[in-house]
């Protein structure tokens, strides 16, 4: 791979904290045997979109997670290609150690678009890391899979990254939030309580090996577990929460899972199963690629580049933060989500979502055994 200069793709953006909260999940621990990749994603544009961009002029094909204003799709949130490579991305901010200004920096997007076009595996990736120029103008932790089950995190700076792999992990399972555990070990990074709600909500699911998809997107991404606290809210029957340090957040914006194939299954199978909008309050969505891959109302068909589903999903989670009074925004209605009735936005899609989940690998399985045939 000749050396990429990464610089030449770069959109300058506003420097803006992001929170998300991603996991790594190991074949053997799933019920299909197939590995995951998730991520739910926190950021300040709170609509996106899903979109497929075909190959051409020697790039592969894939499919990836947008802001709806990126018109012309230059950054990629979390996505996946032809090859069966996927990845995703959480903001860390303990890793920085120059002084390049802060508004150059969060080109995260860019190069995980660029490693969609030409990266095929694992290694892949990391020789993709190891050629692009520097400073990267980056500060990630950049979690992948590939299509021969294989998984890693990177923890990427201007100038180095650290690779945290899959196989060298006693229970089959990486984690991260907003902080790199190869950075400072001060005060600085996010999400150190979000981890650790992550660590002991995967405790049951390690012990029985059954993650599967539906684990995080109606489960972590829609529990209101509180660690520090030590409390789940989410069927306590509380009205109002603060909220705060939960996985699921006012700044959440989509739940998404990589779902990975078995060794020597085309990689074309590959499925991302998505959430968009507020999570809680979201209706899920199976994408592949192809012509059709893409729902329609997950692409930015709309005004200003807008997804269907996704102004559908915000709409309610403008319900549930109500409040716009003074410090009303940091003020969730958990009555709108969870209630004794089974009315609330998180009770009424989970039921329906499962039947989604249904439907769609009844699909995955027909396509499984055409290409089964094609062989």
């Amino acid at each position: 791979m000749k050396k990429i200069i990464l610089t030449v793709l770069v959109v300058l953006t506003a420097n803006v904290t992001y929170a998300c909260t991603s996991a790594i999940v190991a074949a053997k621990n799933t019920v299909n045997g197939r590995p995951l990749l998730w991520k739910h994603r926190d950021t300040g544009e709170e609509n996106n979109k899903v979109e497929r961009t075909p190959a051409k002029n020697g790039n592969m094909e894939y499919v990836a997670l947008y802001n709806a204003s990126d018109t012309a799709l230059v950054d990629a949130w979390m996505g996946y290609n032809s090859a069966g490579f996927a990845i995703m991305n959480t903001a860390s901010y303990n890793l920085k150690d120059d002084k390049i200004s802060y508004k150059d920096m969060d080109k995260e997007g860019v190069l995980m678009k660029r490693a969609l076009e030409v990266c095929k595996s694992v290694a892949d990736f990391k020789h993709f890391l190891d050629t692009l120029s520097r400073p990267m103008l980056v500060e990630a932790n950049f979690g992948v899979i590939d299509a021969a089950g294989n998984g890693a995190y990177f923890e990427t700076n201007n100038y180095k990254y650290k690779e945290y792999n899959l196989a060298d992990t006693e229970d089959g399972i990486l984690i991260r939030t907003n902080y790199s555990h190869s950075g400072r070990v001060d005060d600085d990074g996010m999400g150190y309580i979000r981890e650790q709600n992550m660590k002991e909500l995967v405790v049951p699911y390690l012990a029985k090996k059954n993650f599967t998809p539906a684990t995080f997107t109606e489960d972590f991404s829609r529990r209101f577990y509180h660690s520090l606290l030590g409390k789940d809210y989410t069927d306590s029957g509380e009205k109002w929460l603060i909220d705060q340090d939960f996985i699921p957040r006012r700044s959440s914006t989509a739940t998404t899972v990589i779902e990975g194939v078995l060794p020597n299954e085309n990689p074309l199978l590959t499925t991302m199963w998505i959430g968009i909008g507020y999570p809680p309050c979201s209706e899920i969505r199976y994408v592949w690629l192809g012509e059709n891959g893409v729902p329609e109302d997950l692409r930015g068909l709309g005004k200003n580049g807008h997804s269907e589903l996704c102004d559908t999903v915000v709409a309610r989670k403008h319900q549930v933060f109500s409040i716009k009074r003074g410090s009303g925004k940091h003020y969730l209605n958990l009555g709108k989500l969870y209630n004794a009735e089974g009315t609330g936005f998180s009770q009424k899609m989970k039921e329906k979502n499962m039947k989604i989940y249904k439907e769609g690998y009844a699909k995955l399985e027909k396509r499984r055994k055409e290409f089964r045939k094609k062989k």
